[in-house]
């Protein structure tokens, strides 16, 4: 087993671990709703300090029932979940691809990159660029039979 599957699988075990002892320990078993939320505890303690207390906002939208509220979170947390995954989706594709285009490169196998260089005249056909110095800079006659017909 690899050292990246030995760490997979501790990680594994830990999150089951972390879903399971509480159920297993009987934790919030004195509680009326032994898992709701910190909005709720919250609330609770709020109005065991200070009975008259008055909230200073109301929410914009209160679902009608606690079901609705629930798929609500879930739908949140799905996007967010997919938002996630596709940015680290993205950067692990752009991340092989590199490792790919510098495989290539070493092997002598001309990029896609490569071969625009090699036929604007920037890179020689062994792969070292033609000019040396400042690529950018243009020579007279370029300058001449620019896109401009020489007029500039």
């Amino acid at each position: 087993m690899s050292r990246n599957a030995k760490i997979n699988t501790l990680l594994l075990l830990l999150v089951a671990a972390l879903a399971v002892i509480p159920l297993a320990l009987g934790l919030g078993d004195h509680k009326e709703e032994p898992f709701a939320g910190a909005d709720g505890e919250a609330e609770t303690a709020i109005t065991e300090i200070d009975p008259d207390y008055e909230p200073w906002f109301s929410p914009l939208y209160e679902p009608p029932s606690g079901e609705i509220e629930s798929a609500l979170f879930a739908v949140q947390a799905a996007l967010g979940a997919g938002v996630l995954a596709y940015y680290f989706g993205l950067r692990r594709g752009r991340r092989q691809g590199e490792a790919r285009a510098r495989e290539r490169e070493r092997a002598g196998v001309q990029t896609p990159e490569g071969a625009r260089e090699q036929a604007a005249g920037l890179r020689a056909p062994d792969g070292t660029h033609e000019r040396g110095g400042d690529a950018g800079a243009r020579d007279d006659a370029e300058v001449r039979s620019g896109a401009d017909g020489g007029r500039g």
